[in-house]
């Protein structure tokens, strides 16, 4: 873990030459720091645009200076950001000139880390700031951003106070017993937890939608070798992505591509064609086909319509996987409207037909699998232990025969949404939320 006591810097804006450089500094000598460079210090929360001098008195750039005096400041400490010309001359000299006088360069995540160990937000407002930095699409950016304003801390606050008072209720039933308190203050507190624990399984039963968003689905083309499931990626993608070749056999790899599809990040996959082969590299893309296709959110499984359905691909309808089935090469003949008894959407990449609606089903499947509720999402794996182990510790109370064993679960559970917000056993949980931040943030 970093002293708490060291001044950090770092650049919070893009890598390379730009118009304007951002570096920002924090800690307990940044004001110290700040009007050595600048000539002293600008009013609180303005912009002021000063002349920087390194210690020989130099001018190393003009540029706009803003003061944050802790706690009011993104760390809740002392800090300062420096608006510079985003030359790489300019940014090297006084980046030279902080490291100078005593400024160290921040590890990844340090200034939101001091922000949460300060008080300034949470751990799920951390990690909303994370994700909002790393969103590419528009429903990402809307679901970190009511993360990061506080929705998923609000709900989790919230349940912590009730299992709070729920504990509270109990220890009083175990601790003065004999003092005329109510009889039923023991009831009251399993039948509250009961609810609380109905609550916090319902949150967890959302489908993995928060995660979904947040890390993208994943969708597999498979089919028979020239089912055209290479000219279908190819027609998705808008691009010539992968190789299409009459030759049976030319996928031999998982080819990926990205999508977006209605504001939800997509990987489509593009596999070797499914069928029996002597060739050892082709038996391997078919095991790797095989194997993808229990692990996406969808499967796209192609039909030729001039070949007769193929029992490897028809076994793919009988796996349990959602799937779509596709009658591809529709341009040949009339499509059937369906297969294996399954609805068949008509396609052609050579033509076009069914293209759009093939994209249009593809959107309706990702909205629906990643949809915003009112409620806030789930979004990490984090989240999910804790809650899933709050709510079997809640199970385990209404179940406990003594009431110290109830109160102790009570307890177990209330750690365990601790760990959500960061309330308890931080050192535990910090250095997995903030690894994956950028320098600077």
């Amino acid at each position: 873990m970093t002293s708490m006591t060291d001044t950090i810097m770092a650049r919070a804006s893009g890598a390379g030459p730009a118009a304007v450089a951002v570096l920002r500094l924090s800690g307990p000598q940044a004001s110290t720091v700040l009007e050595a460079l600048a000539g002293g210090l600008p009013e609180p929360r303005r912009a002021s645009l000063r002349r920087l001098r390194g210690a020989d008195g130099d001018v190393l750039d003009e540029a706009l200076v803003l003061w944050f005096p802790g706690p009011g400041s993104y760390t809740g400490e002392d800090a300062a950001e420096l608006h510079l010309h985003g030359g790489t001359a300019i940014v090297a000299a006084v980046e030279a000139a902080l490291l100078a006088k005593g400024c160290r360069p921040a590890e990844p995540g340090e200034f939101t880390r001091r922000a949460f160990l300060h008080g300034r937000m949470d751990l799920t407002q951390a990690e909303g700031i994370a994700d909002l930095i790393a969103a590419e699409t528009e429903s990402q950016r809307r679901q970190a951003l009511r993360q990061a304003g506080g929705a998923l801390a609000t709900l989790y606050d919230g349940w912590t106070q009730r299992l709070t008072r729920i504990l509270a209720q109990q220890e009083a039933a175990i601790e003065f017993e004999m003092d005329n308190l109510p009889s039923d203050v023991a009831a009251r507190a399993r039948e509250a937890a009961a609810s609380l624990c109905a609550e916090i399984i319902a949150h967890l039963s959302d489908g993995n939608r928060g995660e979904r968003l947040r890390e993208g689905l994943s969708i597999a083309i498979l089919g028979a070798p020239n089912a055209g499931k290479s000219s279908l990626m190819n027609a998705l993608a808008g691009r010539d992505a992968v190789i299409v070749s009459p030759e049976p056999g030319t996928t031999r790899d998982i080819v990926e591509c990205r999508l977006v599809l209605g504001g939800v990040p997509v990987m489509l996959a593009d596999t070797a064609g499914l069928r029996a082969t002597q060739d050892m590299v082709e038996q391997e893309g078919v095991r790797r086909a095989k194997g993808r296709a229990g692990e996406v959110d969808l499967v796209l499984v192609a039909f030729a319509i001039d070949q007769p359905p193929d029992e490897e691909s028809r076994s793919l309808l009988r796996s349990g996987q959602q799937v779509l089935v596709l009658a591809t090469k529709c341009d040949l003949a009339t499509p059937p409207q369906s297969i294996a008894g399954h609805p068949a959407l008509p396609t052609s990449a050579q033509t076009g037909e069914g293209i759009a609606e093939l994209k249009s089903a593809l959107t309706a499947f990702a909205q629906r699998q990643a949809a915003l509720g009112d409620a806030p999402a789930l979004t990490r794996t984090r989240h999910r232990a804790a809650l899933t182990q709050a709510a079997a510790h809640l199970g385990e109370a209404g179940r406990a025969r003594l009431p110290e064993l109830a109160a102790e679960d009570y307890r177990a559970a209330l750690n365990a949404l601790g760990r959500l917000t960061g309330r308890v056993e931080v050192e535990q949980v910090l250095d997995l939320v903030f690894r994956d931040f950028c320098i600077g943030k």
